[in-house]
């Protein structure tokens, strides 16, 4: 599949899909617990503080995790990665309804993690946006 550029046509493809599972953000630092975790984590972000691992909120690492529970929406359109504007038409979209957003941009898809109660609102939300 060839990558889209155009905004409006990513925007318009995006086709918004909740995945199954609840999940947290969780930071660790102890390289074995990484090691352990890693194969359970839906995306790894390394930063200063420690590695970033987006894991199960029943996963033994994320259960000391104060982070919220959320759900990933993957972008079914596969945006090219130097793409403009796709990612802030989602912000946008969600802040008007004021829905947090955190987004993760992989090679093929981008994917939206929102708090757990507000899920099926993003997905709505984005589908909205979509068809306008």
């Amino acid at each position: 599949m060839t990558p889209i550029h155009e905004t409006q046509a990513m925007i318009a493809g995006m086709d918004p899909v909740r995945l199954s599972g609840v999940v947290r953000f969780c930071t660790l630092t102890d390289r074995q617990v990484v090691a352990a975790a890693l194969p359970h984590a839906r995306a790894m972000v390394r930063e200063e503080e420690g590695i970033t691992l987006i894991l199960p909120v029943d996963h033994p690492a994320a259960l000391g995790s104060d982070s919220p529970s959320m759900i990933q929406i993957t972008l079914q359109v596969q945006s090219a990665l130097d793409g403009v504007g796709l990612t802030a038409a989602v912000a946008d979209a969600l802040a008007q309804v004021g829905i947090p957003c955190n987004v993760i941009a992989g090679h093929h898809h981008d994917h939206i993690f929102v708090p757990e109660d507000r899920a099926d609102m993003a997905v709505a939300a984005l589908r909205a946006r979509a068809a306008s």
